[in-house]
């Protein structure tokens, strides 16, 4: 089989620079318990979170890192804005009505938290656009927020496509209008910019550590933008021992519990990477990966590829579809040849309805920061046998 051609990165990255790994290792080691005691392993834990929360501060231009929350996944993180700002109660207070608009992009870690709100009286709306229009898509949003909207949750980058959305042009809209606005930047932290400070309508920015951020699985960030946050857990912080409710104050109010100080000590590393290589030479070898990957498969009558005709509104994840072909068994194939994609739904059905391949899926072709050209020539070759047999 020989080497591994790791090409799932949306779903986690599985290389690491090697910091990461060590930061981890060194943690287990040297690491207590943050703020409960005043031992060295409890302050070795404590600068870690410190150190970490300042890195995120830098890479997003947060104005304080007390506003860098630690989660245990995006979805985690999703969950704490959605019922911080998504309550009939709290949308009433401003004066608007229940209509909670998405992108048609979005992932059901989105989805599905809004839902299970249907009960209180929250209507989703979903504003179905083309692929790669973000100007279509723009136009439907903004005439929905005139029909009337108490909040956006809108993804910045399509985890099925690579679709890059003009969030900073919905957080303008947003601003305007004095409607909240929740962004999920899963498949963007890491390869795009992301600047709190070109987010006014942001109230959170959710994210995982283990995506494009580098970090171990089981972490996870929520830049708060306001004081809004409600503590979606309770329990011990380390902090206000004698006080029976949460803190009032970020970070505590909303990280109850042992933090997970060896994925964030990961984290941090996996950040310091991101800063030293610049998001912009990131985005950019992944695209060249991408790109070599489409110009094979342009000699593949076969293959259905989703890819927009230039790269600005689109990162390096890549999906297609065959043509009297299964994704499933394609996959499958690469899989038995050494090479890691992903087929199916992708959590995101909303997206495949929006494109037309929610009666197929799709096959996810997606590069990391660390995918060798010998890796794209590996899945080409495969695809080929593959359709060649099928």
């Amino acid at each position: 089989m020989g080497r591994l051609a790791y090409l799932d990165n949306a779903a986690t990255t599985m290389r690491k620079p090697i910091a990461v790994r060590r930061a981890v290792k060194k943690a287990f080691r040297k690491c207590g318990s943050p703020g409960r005691g005043g031992h060295h392993p409890s302050e070795n834990a404590s600068e870690i979170l410190f150190s970490c929360r300042m890195l995120a501060s830098e890479l997003f231009h947060v104005d304080s890192p007390s506003r860098i929350v630690f989660t245990s996944n995006a979805t985690h993180a999703l969950n704490i804005a959605i019922n911080s700002i998504i309550k009939t109660e709290r949308l009433a207070e401003r004066g608007k009505d229940g209509r909670v608009l998405i992108s048609g992009y979005e992932h059901n870690s989105v989805l599905r938290p809004l839902m299970a709100r249907k009960s209180e009286g929250i209507e989703t709306v979903p504003v179905m656009a083309p692929l790669f229009e973000p100007e279509v898509f723009l136009h439907k949003l903004e005439q929905e927020m005139d029909r009337g909207a108490g909040a956006v949750v809108c993804t910045h980058v399509s985890n099925v496509f690579g679709y890059i959305l003009p969030i900073e042009r919905i957080s303008e809209m947003c601003h305007r209008r004095g409607i909240p606005l929740i962004i999920d930047a899963s498949q963007s932290a890491g390869c795009l910019d992301i600047d709190m400070r070109n987010l006014k309508a942001a109230r959170f920015v959710c994210m995982p550590g283990h995506k494009g951020l580098l970090g171990p699985q089981g972490t996870g960030i929520l830049i708060c933008g306001s004081d809004e946050a409600a503590a979606f857990m309770a329990g011990g912080t380390g902090a206000d021992s004698l006080s029976p409710e949460m803190p009032d104050y970020l970070p505590e109010r909303l990280e109850a519990g042992t933090p997970n100080v060896p994925g964030i000590a990961g984290l941090a590393e996996g950040i310091r990477y991101i800063l030293k290589r610049g998001t912009g030479d990131i985005l950019e070898h992944e695209r060249s990966i991408t790109g070599k990957i489409i110009e094979g498969l342009d000699m593949m009558p076969r293959v259905i590829k989703y890819h927009g005709r230039r790269f600005f509104c689109q990162t390096g994840v890549l999906s297609v579809s065959f043509r009297n072909g299964d994704c499933e068994e394609a996959a499958q194939f690469l899989a038995g040849k050494g090479i890691c994609v992903r087929a199916g739904m992708h959590c995101a059905p909303l997206a495949h309805k929006c494109v037309g391949t929610l009666a197929t899926g799709t096959l996810r072709i997606s590069p990391s920061p660390f995918t060798k050209p010998w890796e794209a020539e590996r899945i080409l070759k495969a695809l080929r046998e593959w359709l060649r047999e099928n």
